[in-house]
């Protein structure tokens, strides 16, 4: 199968993207793949490099320079090789994950490994997101949005808001963004204005949302219409809180798998993972980030469509704790999404 694989990206993402090509190279089976890379740079240049037939030891080499000397070129995303059996994006943020890239492959007509264009837009907006999951009857904590434009309109009338519904401590978070990025938690008005500030840096819309004690369970989901869910695990931050350093840089975050909760939290877990996947039209994968309170509430957090594939990642952990290894995972993902794009042909030739 010639399958080409999509990572790099315009977002603050960027970094995480190349680790997780990187780990996807080193996994896929060179006899069944041949692997066909584009690294997409901050810019947001294509530049289509040379087949893959060996390890990649550092993710400088997954870097090309389009120039003459190379046998790499810039290419242009409209003119994307129509040869190719699949497209697998790996891409994190805007960009990428947010439905565009998926909405140009629906254009061009080449299958693509993950989900589609509405689940990935929606799951990238994180408020979009929890509207969709309060629509579909799903517990979650207390959340508020402000856009740049009101927030510069009015400082003091969105702090006030934020401490009269939400309160102390709160978490302020891009809309449109993962990897931990911009994240910040707030235990007084001070921290709440610098929060504002840092998370505008990276979107024009941001959440706040009510911290709660509890412990982060994730599952991971795989599937069309059929789903499987993963064995649950726990993210024990030695931070306050599982930030950018923490999931990529440091590891100093204890993963617990399988975690350590009932059956019947894990099966109202499962459960509001697949209604959750459900609402959203997800497809190929997700993986699926939960609260579970001392008393044993479950609240859902939020959904992510293309989960990292580092070797610090959780989902490729969690599939492999279940008895489905990081190279069967991901051939598993490729048919996935074969069969996606042939349901797809039936219907827009039906007509």
């Amino acid at each position: 199968m010639k399958l080409c694989l999509l990572y790099g990206g315009k977002s603050a993402e960027h970094e995480v993207s190349l680790q997780t090509a990187k780990a996807v190279i080193h996994a896929l089976d060179k006899n069944k793949f041949d692997i066909f890379p584009i690294f997409i740079t901050k810019e947001g240049k294509w530049v289509q490099g040379p087949q893959i037939t060996g390890p990649v030891e550092d993710v400088k080499y997954l870097q090309f320079p389009s120039d003459r000397e190379s046998a790499a070129n810039e290419i242009m995303p409209s003119s994307l090789d129509s040869g190719f059996d699949m497209v697998f994006p790996l891409l994190h943020g805007p960009n990428g994950e947010d439905g565009t890239v998926q909405g140009m492959l629906e254009l061009l007509n080449i299958p693509y490994v993950g989900n589609g264009v509405l689940a990935s837009s929606a799951g990238m907006d994180k408020v979009v997101m929890k509207n969709i999951f309060a629509q579909a009857g799903l517990d979650q904590v207390k959340y508020v949005s402000f856009i740049r434009s009101a927030w510069e309109a009015d400082h003091e009338a969105a702090y006030k808001q934020v401490e009269e519904k939400i309160g102390y401590p709160s978490f302020v978070k891009p809309a449109n963004l993962g990897s931990s990025v911009g994240i910040s938690k707030c235990d007084n008005r001070e921290e709440l204005k610098a929060a504002f500030e840092d998370a505008f840096r990276y979107d024009r819309k941001i959440i706040i949302e009510e911290g709660v004690i509890a412990r982060e369970i994730e599952v991971g989901i795989l599937g069309n219409d059929e789903l499987a869910c993963s064995v649950p695990g726990e993210i024990v931050p030695k931070k306050e809180f599982y930030d950018y350093e923490a999931k990529y840089e440091d590891g100093s975050t204890e993963l617990v798998i399988p975690a350590d909760i009932s059956e019947a939290v894990y099966n109202q877990i499962r459960e509001m993972a697949f209604t959750a996947y459900k609402s959203l039209d997800c497809s190929g994968l997700a993986r699926m980030d939960f609260f579970v309170s001392p008393d044993g509430r479950v609240l859902i957090n939020e959904v992510n469509t293309m989960p990292g594939f580092t070797p610090f990642s959780m989902f490729p952990l969690l599939w492999k704790n279940t008895g489905v290894p990081y190279p069967q995972l991901i051939e598993r993902l490729v048919e996935l999404g074969r069969q996606r794009y042939e349901e797809k042909q039936k219907i827009i030739h039906s007509f």
